[in-house]
């Protein structure tokens, strides 16, 4: 097992859209849908556009939207609602537990076409924002008045700011043009928006960035009380604009910078009242919990909805085609929008997952967050124990001191976490590790 690294990569779903490849069959929506359990499904709406694309975003984004363009999605959108609203059916009950909208940033659109995608949700995907946590990204130069006025009244429960760091140097160097006072202007509005929970993203390992400026930005997010804070190592990624420059740093240099300043802003945290949720999820103590975690879905219902958005169920995870570099997303946003309601009825991109992968995924997902996995509840669902299902991993991790030594719940220790983005990888099947790197980035 490779431990070269510990930040091969962030384990944010599994598999990954690279181990996704169009479906031949395109089953129908319906048929995937019958029967399945869907009172307590998650409903995911994604907005492709953004003012302008970080170095370090391999997300699928585009900077910018010609005229007429973010209509024309909306459209394409509200098609695909009521497609996929259909093919779920009347036979058994539909219920959203949780919404959120992401992208790109859904905080491009304005103000009205703000009003008209909460419309899309629920009228068309038939959710009822104010009665589950809805959860919104934002980027400090969209974070508007009008447009937070909206998402508050249409009931956000918790709003995602892109700060990534608080230092003009750092953050250039990220690629990510900001100043320190529209920063801080949109913190102040978001707080007289008075949604409830406030989250702050912050990047690590950024060149030239030190724990004194580290503890700069920490202590700056810190002063507004955010709700929930995520620290993100640095990644730099192909195709992105990090991606294109000369590598000037050793890997391991830089992996031991990382590490360090990881565990520098978890120390502060905790020393500041925050709970430790995953490595990279830190929730003030005594917050309200009104978003997903850093896993979500764990019983396989999700409708995501846009062309960049993955659904589940329990045999299928689908989504459209996948891509980094601009021109291709481009490519994939425009076939979208001239996509008539009956395309949206069948699955097109995806993965059949068996019964073997839905034991490693529940278990690397159940794994990665600091409250671990009650080895009950993984026995009770697949009639099997961890140990007795992947031996040489959870042997691999142990061996390595990440794992708490406790028969009746399997979770990391504080050193098995800061290797979340080591132990993650280490649990991908050898299936879906070859699927993935024969992936054609595009």
């Amino acid at each position: 097992m490779n431990f070269a690294t510990p930040y091969e990569s962030y384990v944010y779903a599994y598999p990954h859209k690279t181990a996704y490849r169009p479906l031949p069959e395109r089953p129908e929506l319906r048929g995937l849908w019958a029967g399945r359990p869907k009172d307590a499904l998650s409903l995911y709406l994604h907005i492709p556009f953004c003012e302008v694309r970080c170095g370090f975003c391999n997300l699928f984004t585009r900077i910018g939207a010609p005229e007429g363009l973010t209509t024309a999605y909306l459209d394409a959108l509200e098609r695909q609602a009521k497609a996929v609203r259909g093919a779920l059916g009347e036979a058994e009950p539909v219920r959203f537990a949780a919404a959120a909208f992401g992208g790109g940033t859904p905080t491009f659109l304005t103000a009205s076409e703000l009003e008209r995608l909460c419309d899309i949700a629920e009228k068309a995907a038939g959710a009822d924002l104010r009665a589950a946590p809805l959860s919104v990204e934002a980027s400090p130069a969209t974070a508007t008045a009008d447009r937070l006025a909206v998402l508050a009244d249409r009931g956000t429960t918790r709003l995602s700011l892109g700060v990534q760091s608080f230092v003009a140097d750092e953050a250039r160097s990220a690629v990510r043009p900001q100043k320190r006072a529209e920063v801080e202007a949109a913190l102040s509005r978001i707080r007289d928006a008075a949604i409830p929970v406030l989250n702050i993203d912050l990047i690590y390992g950024i060149d030239g960035q030190t724990e004194e400026s580290w503890r700069y930005s920490l202590d700056a997010a810190l002063a507004w009380r955010p709700e929930e804070l995520y620290l993100y190592p640095l990644y730099v990624r192909p195709l992105t604009g990090l991606g294109r420059r000369p590598a000037d740093a050793s890997s391991a240099g830089w992996d031991e910078q990382r590490l360090r300043l990881y565990r520098a802003g978890r120390d502060h945290l905790l020393a500041a009242g925050y709970e430790q949720v995953s490595m990279r999820m830190f929730r003030r103590t005594g917050a309200p919990e009104e978003g997903a975690d850093d896993y979500a879905c764990q019983t396989d219902g999700m409708i995501g909805l846009g062309c960049g958005a993955r659904s589940y169920t329990a045999e299928l995870h689908y989504s459209f085609d996948y891509a980094v570099d601009m021109r291709q997303i481009r490519t994939i946003v425009d076939d979208y929008v001239r996509r008539p309601e009956a395309d949206f009825a069948r699955a097109e991109h995806g993965r059949w997952i068996d019964a073997r992968e839905a034991r490693r995924r529940h278990l690397l997902q159940s794994l990665l967050q600091a409250c671990g996995m009650p080895v009950s509840e993984y026995r009770e669902r697949f009639g099997s124990g961890p140990w007795e299902d992947f031996p040489a991993e959870l042997a691999a991790f142990a061996e390595r001191g990440w794992l708490v030594d406790d028969a009746e719940l399997l979770r990391l220790t504080p050193e098995g976490l800061a290797h979340s983005d080591a132990a993650g990888p280490a649990l991908f099947s050898a299936d879906v590790r070859a699927t993935m790197a024969a992936y054609e980035r595009k």
